[in-house]
């Protein structure tokens, strides 16, 4: 049974803005999405986007979704964040086979992934699959998942699993939530409503079925679930709320100035000459990054719909443009920040809501600075093997 949801996810997105906007304080002091919310964004599909056809999803490309979550970021960063991380577990759903996606995905469909790729747990090899147990951290949106994503390194009665290569193995296993403590660690500087508290679990069996490495091809077809093209469809939508919350606080800089003098000038801000200049810098700042992200993504996804033998320019350029989208958007948003001076500070206005969610957004893996590094590499002449992309 296909998703009956989102038919247009970015309409979807736009819709459920004004009621976003209306929560923006609960979702601040309560430290994550109030469930009214997340029921909402359930009915319209925006915690699945990329959930494969076979389960019962829609499989959005990551342009549709690009533009849906932008939308909702522009509306909150939290929220955004918490569609993006959970749309992007659905996309990593691709690599399970048909029966363990479809009991993930539930009939009636009702999915929503929490979850981390870094291996801080321990699977240990057992008939049938793996014991887990391990403690992770950022899990953005734990609070209302259904499923929660544990990546762990291997381990038998010897020891660790090593690969060919002589790595240990890792793989991420698909936990019921039902399984998983929830510790209440999440009290931050910004990003506070996306709920990224730690989580546990305890010696806790999961089928085979339910484990998968992202170092492997996908069971699922489609260029959605492209191993090398992965981190592109699912970082595309880090891009995009970076954007979304930078738009946004451009939105409020524009009420704020069209309203506000200073302390010491009762001269509107919009009409001094070195604020215009400002207003300007920013905007062409996060136009040019949006419409590199958007560029290079589709690149590279036409590159791989299209069958070409090696994406792999296409890939470098997009995976760049989105570390590049995510660090202008902190460039602009602390242009805007700084320019409406003592205004900024006030809880009062938003702007400093956006500054405080855009400095905690560019701290996930892409916006490092090593994605720079390595596309360099690539533009170097090194081959992917030598970076993993």
């Amino acid at each position: 049974m296909v998703d009956s949801h989102a038919h247009d996810p970015i309409a979807a997105a736009a819709a459920l803005a004004p009621l976003i906007r209306d929560v923006r304080d609960e979702l601040d002091s309560g430290r994550r999405i109030p469930l009214s919310l997340v029921e909402e964004l359930d009915k319209a599909g925006l915690l699945r986007l990329g959930l494969p056809i076979s389960f019962g999803g829609r499989e959005t490309d990551p342009i549709t979704s690009f533009h849906a979550i932008e939308e909702l970021s522009r509306a909150d960063g939290s929220v955004g964040w918490c569609s993006f991380l959970s749309s992007g577990g659905c996309v990593m759903m691709g690599w399970l086979g048909e029966e363990a996606g479809r009991e993930v995905a539930g009939q009636p469909i009702g999915i929503r992934i929490a979850g981390s790729l870094r291996p801080e747990g321990e699977a240990l090899l057992v008939d049938g699959g793996y014991r887990v147990s391990g403690r992770w951290d950022f899990g953005s949106g734990v609070d209302h998942a259904t499923w929660v994503m544990c990546t762990c390194k291997v381990v038998d009665a010897a020891g660790p699993v090593m690969r060919d290569n002589g790595v240990q193995d890792t793989r991420t296993l698909f936990v019921p939530v039902d399984n998983v403590q929830v510790h209440d660690v999440w009290h931050v500087v910004g990003m506070r409503g996306t709920g990224s508290n730690d989580f546990t679990v305890e010696d806790v069996f999961v089928p085979a079925r339910m484990a998968f490495s992202i170092d492997e091809d996908a069971k699922q077809p489609g260029p959605l679930f492209d191993r090398r093209l992965s981190m592109v469809n699912v970082w595309a939508n880090n891009a995009a709320n970076a954007l979304g919350i930078a738009r946004s606080a451009m939105d409020a800089f524009v009420q704020l100035a069209t309203k506000s003098g200073s302390t010491r000038s009762a001269t509107l801000l919009r009409d001094r000459a070195p604020i215009q200049n400002t207003v300007g810098q920013a905007e062409a700042i996060i136009g040019a990054a949006r419409a590199y992200v958007l560029d290079s993504v589709e690149m590279a996804w036409k590159a791989v719909c299209d069958g070409a033998s090696d994406p792999g320019p296409e890939i470098a350029q997009a995976r760049l443009s989105i570390t590049h989208a995510i660090h202008e958007s902190v460039r602009a948003v602390d242009l805007l920040f700084h320019a409406a001076g003592t205004n900024a500070i006030h809880s009062r206005f938003p702007l400093e809501r956006h500054f405080r969610d855009i400095h905690v957004a560019v701290i996930h893996a892409a916006g490092l600075d090593l994605n720079m590094e390595l596309g360099g590499k690539i533009m170097l002449g090194f081959p992917p093997d030598a970076t993993g992309w």
